[in-house]
């Protein structure tokens, strides 16, 4: 254990030490000699030299006690190296307690969930799915570098980052029976997106009003669709757009999609320079339906196909929504499953300092209770004179 003070300028308080003492002193001066008549022809002898004398001493080290904890109280003290190393056991949230507990061989072995706060393992198993590498890090950070640490999981993690974690100790990786609860995950917000189409011509547009209305929820009343012919505004780059206009894109869309925008043409929309690098669609043979590409900023979705039944099959379907909503949810929700044999931790990682204990709460709680014993033995019944 090391002792150290993070100001140690607070020391000088210790001048403060004479003020007792000086104290002390002035009381060899309470009585005052008195000369009697009879006495005062007798010669006088020389006086004998006064001993520096302390009365009291034991209040007179106390009141030096209290003022030196003063000044150490100021100059700040933490102790390091008082770290508490029993090994530590964290069960992830769905094993079985009597199987974790078979895997602790050690009595004296502290158990906790692992989960936010890491509650005792004598609490019930916390609810919801924990980020397990997360939690792991923050553990590994806040345990000293000595402290053994054992982790029992079950044979499939919820919860899981896409980053194997990475620890500065070695962990002892215990796969036992179980099942973690799954993470519920956010329902999504169907997306909003606007129609473009000839004055006079719906061809196709029926269907889109269809798969609009599936994505909704059941409650709501507010429409994901917003139609209007080809000459009104265009929406902002965030909503897509579906270009039902035959013929060559006008120069305002194309500029509307180099500027960060997604487009769906109609399979008879021309647009100058446009080659389709992927396939998002294929029907049941193989087919390609909806070919894509980027057009500097922007991303370009185009039909293969008519939007008729007679040449779009798919069209009539009952999967036709979640394919046509696919092509507008190009962020794909991260994994979180994983298999608990693949996401062991793994060594290497950076080695975080651990905080020292600091002195100042328990030498304040010292100095009252001193202060107090001070304040007793100066003003006992007892005592004839307090300096």
């Amino acid at each position: 254990m090391n002792l150290a003070l993070l100001l140690p300028a607070g020391l000088a308080a210790l001048a403060a030490a004479l003020l007792p003492l000086l104290l002390h002193l002035a009381r060899r001066h309470e009585q005052t000699p008195t000369d009697f008549a009879a006495l005062r022809w007798l010669r006088q002898k020389p006086k004998p030299r006064h001993r520096i004398r302390f009365d009291e001493w034991p209040l007179l080290l106390l009141r030096l006690l209290l003022l030196a904890l003063l000044a150490l109280w100021l100059a700040k003290p933490v102790l390091s190296g008082a770290d508490d190393t029993r090994p530590w056991i964290v069960v992830v949230p769905g094993v079985d307690v009597a199987s974790a507990g078979e895997q602790a061989r050690n009595a004296d072995a502290q158990r906790h969930w692992l989960a936010p706060d890491f509650p005792s393992l004598d609490t019930p198993s916390p609810a919801g799915g924990p980020a397990i590498g997360s939690l792991l890090r923050q553990l590994d950070a806040e345990l000293p570098p000595d402290t053994p640490l054992t982790v029992v999981v079950p044979a499939t993690l919820q919860g899981a980052d896409a980053e194997r974690p990475r620890l500065s100790r070695a962990v002892t990786w215990t796969v036992v029976d179980g099942a973690m609860a799954s993470a519920s995950r956010p329902a999504s917000t169907a997306p909003t997106f606007v129609v473009r189409h000839p004055a006079g011509n719906d061809t196709g547009l029926r269907y889109l009003r269809a798969a609009a209305l599936a994505w909704q929820p059941a409650a709501s009343t507010t429409s994901t669709l917003r139609v209007g012919t080809q000459d009104e505004v265009l929406p902002a780059i965030t909503t897509p757009l579906v270009w039902l206009v035959p013929g060559p894109v006008p120069a305002r869309v194309v500029q509307w999609i180099e500027s960060g925008g997604t487009a769906l043409l109609a399979s008879d929309s021309a647009l100058d320079g446009f080659a389709p690098t992927s396939t998002p669609w294929r029907d049941g043979d193989g087919v390609a339906l909806v070919e894509a590409g980027a057009r500097k900023e922007g991303r370009v979705l185009r039909f293969t196909r008519p939007l008729r039944p007679d040449a779009m099959p798919t069209l009539v379907e009952a999967d036709f929504p979640q394919h046509l909503r696919a092509l507008f949810d190009t962020q794909a929700a991260a994994p979180t499953r994983v298999l608990a044999t693949d996401y062991a931790p793994s060594t290497g990682g950076a080695t975080y300092p651990v905080a020292p204990h600091d002195l100042q709460p328990w030498l304040a709680l010292l100095i009252a209770l001193l202060a107090l014993v001070e304040r007793w033995m100066a003003t006992r019944s007892s005592r004839n004179v307090a300096p």
